[in-house]
């Protein structure tokens, strides 16, 4: 899920006001991941299952098997660094890998005949974006891939609030009707609302799965908040206001 919040925000970071290919280019990041993460599965043991076959999680130092490491005055001691979580660790590297890898053979093709609206430049800099931000997201799950086990779920609602509320501000979004006066924003919205769900759901209990149901009602509101709020906040205003005081 975090490439795919990251390459939605850069896409729509970098796609321009008046461009048409943004819509599609979301549309192809989705397909990007989705594909990279079956292929993961498919190639993880069992091999050509949607399924995977991984030892128990009982605590976090269950990421980190080097600190079970003895001393290294023991010489002649063996050092385990074995995957104590397999495959849950490897296998997320596996999937950026396919990401990169996917990306680098669909969308260059694909900006270049559709990203008419822009110049030669910023037609590819989503692309450039994702060539920087898939080596830092691979080096934080090397580092800190036990964290983010645990954390992902508040990860991926911080950052669904947080690219949402750039966007709208990006399109200067103040009323429901500056909404819904486009496709392309409901489409980035109900894109945002998905995730902000996914990290609802996955935060609770499966097991108790009747009762998070109704939580997903939650998730309009940070979008109806923003639109409530937004003309109190209009910087133009607030400046505008300043000075009359003044």
């Amino acid at each position: 899920m975090l490439p795919l919040v990251l390459h939605w925000f850069f896409i729509e970071w970098y796609s321009g006001k008046k461009s048409s290919s943004a819509l599609l280019q979301h549309a192809t990041a989705m397909l990007e991941c989705s594909v990279s993460a079956v292929v993961t599965l498919l190639l993880t043991e069992p091999v050509g299952k949607l399924s995977i076959r991984s030892c128990q999680v009982q605590m976090l130092s269950d990421w980190y098997t080097m600190l079970y490491n003895p001393s290294p005055d023991y010489i002649n001691t063996l050092h385990c660094t074995q995957e104590a979580v397999y495959p849950l660790y490897t296998i997320v590297l596996i999937y950026y890998a396919f990401c990169l890898v996917m990306m680098m053979l669909l969308r260059p093709l694909l900006v270049k005949k559709i990203a008419c609206g822009l110049g030669k430049t910023d037609r590819f800099r989503s692309i450039y974006a994702a060539l920087y931000f898939f080596p830092i997201v691979t080096v934080l799950q090397a580092v800190g891939g036990g964290l983010l086990y645990y954390a992902f779920p508040y990860i991926i609602l911080v950052l669904s609030l947080v690219t949402l509320a750039v966007y709208m501000s990006a399109s200067e979004i103040q009323s429901f009707q500056s909404l819904i006066s486009k496709k392309k924003r409901l489409v980035v919205l109900f894109s945002h609302w998905l995730l902000h769900g996914y990290g609802i759901i996955s935060i609770c209990l499966l097991d108790k799965l009747e009762l998070s149901l109704p939580l997903l009602a939650l998730v309009p509101g940070p979008t109806l908040f923003y639109i409530a709020t937004a003309k109190f906040t209009e910087p133009s205003r607030i400046l505008s206001e300043g000075s009359s005081r003044h």
